[in-house]
């Protein structure tokens, strides 16, 4: 795990030393152990990284990485867990290694096989490749996204970073708010790639590499999510559950030491039992309890840790401990979200014991069906389509259903005048302010929302059940967006590497094959049927998620710091999350000191 930065040009004329340095140093913390810079013969690439050393920590394993002829140099974010199998098959047919990174098996693979190799890949990624005979770069990111890849191009120049605000920090960029993105920010509490709050950054989406030859960029998606309908194992729980210990398995390969983080939750409980059953090692975990409030699971966990033998850990954190972190989260922050709080906080313990590398259970609420969207926006989907059906009297009791109940209820007013088919529903469930509100908010923070439009629809994906839909949905936006890039800068921030063996290729590959009555069943049946495990503590309790007892903080010891904000732009804040939404903006651009038009 590490950070990259670089450019690749036509035009060699300028210096780009200084804007390299810049970058790199804005990238520091993502690899506190080795940095390295190099410069191609020509000057037509140069690039910088910062080495949190995993795999091979010795010296072999420094980056930027470059084969012995000199043709092909790699700069590389991220791990790939089958890199032995992959390295076996290249020695096997005589190829010859210098170090026993997975660095280099990628060198050594695109040499082979071009730019389709990262097919072969099993694991999470962002990289830079440069040839220097074709003199091309090529820039890839994983399937699911889990590592993050961000670029900038003008006048023949091609940037790129691991974060936005290193960007901005090298001086190329202007540091101008996008208002379609901050627009989008707004209503959904985070930005959607490749959309990215600074004007002229776009995030390389999910699933494609892009090459750039003489100042031409071209995209391709190698991989997108697909649920099948053709095809169905015999044995939904015995695949999942070998397909299970195969990722967790996968995700142990590491050259130090691996801990898990614990909530009271299915799903980082059913990480614990895998990973006690596959490492002979006794298992080192992590939780954070809040004392006192509702949503503290730190007893929950502590039970699990006893039950399965783990050295455990465990933090309480209060409203003062918690306000004691916030500004420095926020400075954190690469983009603004309404999250991350609590991954920036138990990554900050995970790196107090010295852990440099820790799993989570990110990804099985969306994989087995475990958010009440699965059945929530199903509901609103029809409610939308009787009440268009019922004419003015459904539209007039809608308006005042809205302007007299909460935020949700106004948003869903958008049913009525919008397709209300799933994808619409999903926005109404998942959305924070609505898209009036969003147009005054961006109008109030740029002074303009002209250029912000709706955006246009992609046209229908067609999956073989609604429930797949949903899935699909939560994986490609709420995780997507949100929930992974959070998880990578907050826990980067701290110099650790987390990973998510739920977000595993094989896996999905896997489990996308079963039939959503299986896979998505309520309670995640799936799941629990497939680890079993799972103790019945865990399996019995409701879902809370992990979540920070945000709602009662922000209204009660912290309410005065968010008293600027409240009724801004003649918007209501009534819960925590737009509230949060507008202050982290708000630190956010003051941080990375935007300006407008």
């Amino acid at each position: 795990m590490c950070g990259i930065a670089g450019f690749v040009r036509r035009d060699v004329s300028v210096d780009m030393c200084r804007p390299l340095e810049r970058m790199h140093k804005a990238i520091g913390h993502r690899g506190p152990d080795d940095r390295g810079v190099w410069r191609s013969p020509g000057g037509q690439a140069l690039y910088a990284h910062t080495r949190l050393s995993i795999i091979d920590p010795s010296p072999a394993g420094h980056q930027p990485m470059q084969i012995e002829n000199g043709r092909f140099t790699i700069s590389y974010n991220g791990e790939i867990y089958n890199f032995a199998a992959l390295r076996d098959r290249l020695s096997k047919s005589g190829v010859t290694f210098r170090s026993n990174s997975d660095t280099e098996v990628l060198l050594r693979l695109y040499q082979a096989d071009g730019p389709a190799f990262v097919e072969q890949l099993r694991g999470m990624f962002a990289f830079a490749i440069w040839d220097e005979r074709e003199q091309t770069c090529l820039l890839a990111r994983d399937r699911f996204g889990i590592k993050p890849l961000y670029y900038h191009e003008s006048g023949g120049v091609l940037a790129f970073a691991s974060e936005v605000r290193a960007l901005v920090a090298s001086g190329v960029v202007p540091p101008t708010v996008d208002s379609q993105a901050l627009f989008e920010y707004f209503r959904t509490g985070s930005v959607p790639e490749p959309l990215t709050l600074i004007k002229g950054v776009r995030a390389l989406e999910a699933g494609h590499h892009m090459t750039w030859r003489n100042g031409d960029a071209t995209l391709t998606r190698y991989w997108d999510i697909a649920f099948p309908d053709d095809v169905a194992p015999a044995d939904p729980v015995g695949v999942t559950r070998e397909a299970l210990i195969d990722s967790v398995r996968h995700h142990f390969v590491s050259d130090v030491p691996v801990g898990v983080f614990l909530s009271g939750g299915i799903d980082s409980t059913a990480i614990v039992a895998l990973s006690v059953k596959t490492q002979q090692a006794r298992l080192r975990t992590f939780s954070l309890t809040f004392p006192g409030s509702q949503l503290d699971e730190g007893p929950d966990a502590r039970r699990t840790a006893q039950h399965f033998g783990t050295d455990h850990q465990e933090w309480a954190v209060d409203a003062a401990t918690a306000r004691s972190l916030v500004d420095d989260f926020l400075a954190a922050a690469d983009q603004p979200s309404i999250d991350g709080l609590n991954t920036y906080t138990i990554s900050r313990m995970a790196k107090q014991y010295e852990t440099k590398v820790v799993l989570s259970g990110l990804g099985g609420d969306e994989l087995f069906g475990g958010y009440p969207s699965f059945r929530e926006v199903p509901r609103l989907a029809k409610w939308g389509q009787r009440a268009r059906l019922a004419g003015p009297l459904g539209s007039a009791a809608t308006w005042i259903a809205g302007e007299l109940g909460g935020s949700r209820l106004k948003r869903a007013q958008g049913l009525l005048t919008e397709r209300t088919d799933l994808q619409n529903a999903y926005s109404v469930f998942r959305g924070i302010f609505t898209r009036g509100e969003a147009f005054a908010l961006t109008e109030h923070f740029t002074g303009g929302s002209d250029d912000v439009v709706e955006p246009v629809s992609a046209g229908t994906r067609i999956d073989p059940t609604p429930e797949d839909t949903i899935s699909r949905l939560e994986l490609t936006r709420y995780m997507r967006n949100q929930l992974l890039r959070d998880t990578d800068v907050m826990s980067m921030a701290w110099g650790v590497e987390l990973r998510v063996p739920f977000l595993d290729s094989a896996l999905f590959s896997t489990v996308s094959k079963i039939p959503a009555a299986t896979r998505l069943q309520r309670g995640k049946g799936l799941l629990l049927s497939a680890v079993p495990e799972v103790p019945e503590w865990i399996a019995n309790r409701p879902k809370r998620g992990f979540l920070l007892p945000m709602a009662d903080w922000l209204d009660g010891s912290w309410s005065q710091q968010l008293a600027p904000i409240e009724g801004l732009a003649g918007v209501k804040m009534e819960t925590w999350y737009r509230k949060w939404a507008v202050l982290a903006f708000e630190r956010w651009r003051h941080h990375v000191a935007v300006v407008n038009e």
